[in-house]
């Protein structure tokens, strides 16, 4: 019996220290122990863009690099606008479709934008490099369209390592020198290499802002754009080059945006919807369960704190479906309390003494237990593996819960009521740990 009443005071501080990491953000948000939570675009405004990405001319086995790739560049881009936690994530996949035969979107969420068309610009002001030779087969004439006199290359801005900004100096015209990564340089030399006395065109978002000769086979994975530019105009596209050039085109599919004022009543709302169902399932476990319920709901409040922490430490991005994922957790984790209730209520009635039925009940009550919530774990899993964002969200923070209510059943509750140590019986300990109206 010692040994559960110091495991239950160690659970209490536990649950206490946890719970003060949760609230602490609230009154010293400058603590070395302050962490806010991460609220998605629904609780916290911001916009939502979805692009899709034009894989024409990749091979199917580089798919997935190319979009990891964009991912990466748009992220950066991004960055530099200091947008706080932007998140930038290409479109999962179901289990039986593959990068080659499906669609291939980029999911750009950027909380505390409000501003679309500044986001859109934000992103869009990235510029698509690409190098492509001339086209044997066809005579360029003045009105012979370019991206047909030229055909693609492998070597885009996907493979760009730095743009630097020069002059000539002879004539102190703007120039812009491109140096290219390991592997750009090899694709580079090796179509210089093929195709000596070409032109090798050098376009910019579709259009061709450089046409050079190709004069003899070019090792050092250099480049040099020269044309019209004035000198803020150079400036300008070092600096987007800079930033990242994309790998593949991409266009805009959907938008959406989500006012900071709406995404405050959104989370509002839920809090208060599960403020109220918190307090009424504790005034439930009281008047049915008495005693028992009550350590319950102390069971239930280490679930809490426990349940908020991982959410900020993982950290989960916390949306309206999330906070539904998270209070339904918390019934789930009162199911569990009564199923071990009843269970002990049905060992009573068989003439055990309340120590003993207290044993036995969480015995008897763990494979039913362990059967439903084991099921409702499978069915996160795949909710979370097919479903969108949101429904991911949602997933997640239901499994999370599930997991930590079976801990708090389990072994919290249990530990209270073990700490209790009741060995004799009389009318008080029989109302205590009896329940419903009688």
């Amino acid at each position: 019996m010692l040994k559960y009443r110091i495991f239950a005071i160690i659970l209490i501080l536990a649950g206490v220290a946890i719970g003060y990491f949760d609230v602490i953000h609230l009154y010293q948000p400058t603590s070395i122990f302050s962490k806010p939570f991460k609220l998605g675009l629904d609780l916290k405004g911001g916009v939502h863009l979805v692009y899709q990405a034009d894989m024409s001319g990749i091979k199917p086995e580089e798919i997935s690099d190319a979009m990891a790739g964009l991912r990466d560049v748009i992220e950066r881009r991004i960055n530099l606008f200091g947008v706080s936690e932007p998140l930038v994530q290409v479109e999962q996949k179901g289990i039986l479709e593959t990068a080659a035969n499906r669609e291939q979107r980029l999911i750009v969420e950027l909380p505390g934008v409000t501003d679309v068309n500044q986001a859109i610009r934000m992103i869009g002001e990235t510029p698509f490099l690409e190098f492509r030779l001339e086209n044997p087969n066809i005579e360029i004439k003045d009105d012979t369209k370019l991206n047909e006199a030229f055909l693609a290359t492998p070597l885009t801005g996907r493979f760009l390592s730095k743009a630097t900004l020069e002059f000539d100096q002879m004539t102190y015209t703007p120039q812009i020198s491109l140096e290219f990564t390991d592997e750009g340089g090899k694709i580079f030399a090796q179509i210089t290499k093929d195709n000596v006395g070409k032109r090798l065109a050098i376009f910019l978002d579709g259009a061709p802002i450089s046409i050079p000769n190709i004069r003899e086979e070019i090792k050092e994975g250099k480049a040099q754009i020269t044309g019209q530019f004035t000198p803020q105009e150079a400036k300008t596209l070092v600096q987007r080059l800079n930033s990242g050039a994309l790998p593949v085109p991409i266009s805009l599919i959907s938008q959406e945006s989500v006012g900071p004022t709406l995404g405050e009543k959104v989370l509002n709302n839920g809090i208060k919807a599960g403020t109220f169902g918190i307090i009424l399932v504790v005034i439930f476990l009281i008047i049915w369960y008495r005693l028992p319920g009550f350590l319950a709901i102390l069971a239930l409040g280490i679930y809490a704190a426990i349940i908020l922490a991982l959410f900020k430490l993982i950290p989960v991005t916390l949306t309206a479906a999330g906070i539904a994922g998270f209070i339904l957790s918390v019934g789930m984790a009162v199911d569990a309390n009564i199923l071990i209730f009843e269970r002990m209520k049905e060992e009573k009635r068989s003439g055990k003494t309340i120590s003993a039925a207290v044993s036995e009940g969480f015995e008897r009550a763990w494979l039913s237990i362990r059967d439903s919530n084991v099921s409702s774990l499978i069915t996160s899993v795949i909710l979370y593996w097919f479903g969108t964002s949101m429904v991911k969200g949602f997933a997640l923070t239901l499994f999370i819960g599930i997991l930590v209510s079976m801990f708090s059943a389990i072994i919290v509750t249990r530990t209270f009521l073990m700490a209790l140590g009741v060995k004799e019986e009389n009318r008080l300990l029989g109302f205590l740990f009896g329940s419903g109206i009688k």
